[in-house]
């Protein structure tokens, strides 16, 4: 894996190739990624893995026309036959009157020192875990899953540790590379016998080892999760208030995004087409990304396309304020690009969000469901059966009856479904947010989902 600079030196060389093969633009990005995996079942080393990679994307443009290639040969050779070849499927290609790099003067800035924001996202600690440090968290995530009340076996646990840098080049001057450390922590355990058997699971991930769950708070949440499943019951069929735990409730701020996108807007295909500064949620209601938070999973100076970034209020005080756009779609819909470009080695630019949260009501879960007199409490939830044409939203979903304000007993197997407009207008937040993944929510209730029993 090459160093930031060493991957920068590289790009520019590939735009220089490009440039001789005949390319009028080019931009280019690496990315590198070495990782050690350990994984462990019933008290034992079952696997252990190291990978290593690297690979090259190159986008070039001929005119208005554009072509794409992607190498994992980094060798001189390598590269001048990719630069070739990638000028050559231009030439065959579509004219796209809105394809071509970002605006130059919306091109992030390097600070007094020539470098960008540095927002602590390597940790020399967790880049040298050793083999035998990432079998110790395994293995006491799973003993202590396994020593909880009502835990028969396990799936297994791991650990893994990693280190990436990704870099991005282009020939209108951009030059921009980031460094990365990652460590993680699962367990996966199973209660209860035969056919009553049920499992789940627990599991964490952070930039830095200090801000790590510890392993043992994993492996004990993770087996108190599957006994408290033990004995499912059906779910109630109706129109009932539903709540969805942490755990899943990003998937809903996910469902937004899709919405969102610029890509959606201007092919029309969102359920939120016509909704740009109107009340999309309710009143007080705010989701919010931010690319700056420092340790953050999703943390960049710049977007895939060398724009500089910076937080960003999606929806404030229940008001849809934009579009994520890269330069395609911003082109497209006759406005500017945001920051939100994101791509891999073998595509164009998409687009993706940063570190993503809804922000925190004022009633605690208890007292969010203090009211309900049946309801149920989603904590799982399977398949994805969501629309964002439509905005039609029927899903699987796993968790608990509530009864007369309690959590009660589990159930197995549900359908949930209603649209997502009216989801999202319905929609209160509790007060406990943590900011634990890329994407975080609290607690969030929605009345008048359609629930039917399996």
């Amino acid at each position: 894996m090459l160093e930031p600079a060493q991957a920068l030196d590289r790009l520019d060389h590939l735009l220089s190739l490009a440039k001789a093969a005949g390319a009028d633009q080019a931009d280019a990005v690496y990315f590198g990624e070495a990782a050690t995996g350990i994984g462990v079942r019933l008290g034992k080393l079952e696997e252990i893995g190291r990978s290593e990679g690297e690979d090259i994307g190159l986008r070039v443009f001929v005119g208005d026309r554009s072509a794409q290639v992607s190498v994992s040969d980094l060798s001189g050779p390598a590269l001048s036959e990719a630069a070739r070849h990638a000028v050559a499927m231009a030439g065959e290609t579509t004219p796209d009157a809105f394809a071509g790099l970002a605006p130059a003067l919306l091109l992030a800035q390097t600070d007094s020192h020539g470098g960008f924001a540095d927002f602590d996202l390597y940790d020399e600690q967790t880049a040298s875990l050793s083999p035998e440090r990432l079998q110790h968290l395994a293995l006491a995530a799973e003993d202590a899953a396994r020593a909880m009340p009502a835990i028969s076996n396990s799936e297994g646990a791991s650990a893994s540790s990693g280190v990436s840098v990704s870099a991005l080049a282009t020939s209108h001057g951009f030059r921009g590379a980031t460094s990365a450390s990652a460590v993680s922590v699962s367990a996966v355990v199973v209660a209860g016998e035969g056919s009553a058997m049920q499992r789940d699971y627990d599991w964490h991930q952070a930039r830095h080892l200090a801000d790590l769950d510890q392993a043992e708070a994993v492996g004990r949440l993770a087996g108190e999760r599957a006994a408290a499943r033990l004995r499912p019951v059906a779910a109630p069929t109706g129109a009932l208030p539903v709540l969805f735990d942490p755990r899943i409730s990003p998937s809903l701020l996910g469902h937004l995004l899709g919405a969102i996108t610029g890509q959606a807007i201007a092919r029309k295909t969102s359920f939120l087409q016509n909704s740009l500064g109107e009340e999309v949620f309710a009143k007080g209601i705010g989701i919010h990304d931010d690319p700056h938070r420092r340790r953050a999973l999703r943390s960049r100076a710049f977007d895939a396309e060398g724009l500089a970034t910076a937080p960003r209020h999606l929806i404030a005080d229940g008001v849809l304020t934009g579009w994520l756009m890269d330069s395609a779609s911003a082109r497209q819909l006759g406005t500017q690009p945001t920051g939100h470009a994101s791509r891999g080695s073998a595509g164009p630019p998409g687009v993706s969000a940063s570190n993503l949260w809804m922000a925190a009501g004022s009633l605690s879960p208890a007292e969010l469901m203090a009211d309900v007199k049946l309801g149920l409490y989603v904590t799982e939830l399977i398949g994805m059966g969501v629309d964002l044409i439509t905005g039609d939203y029927s899903r699987g979903a796993g968790g608990f009856l509530i009864r007369d304000g309690q959590i009660a007993e589990p159930v197995g197997e549900a359908t949930i479904a209603g649209h997502l407009g009216s989801m999202f207008r319905a929609l209160v937040p509790a007060n406990d947010l943590q900011f634990r993944f890329a994407s975080n929510a609290p607690t969030i209730r929605i009345d008048g989902m359609t629930v039917a029993g399996q």
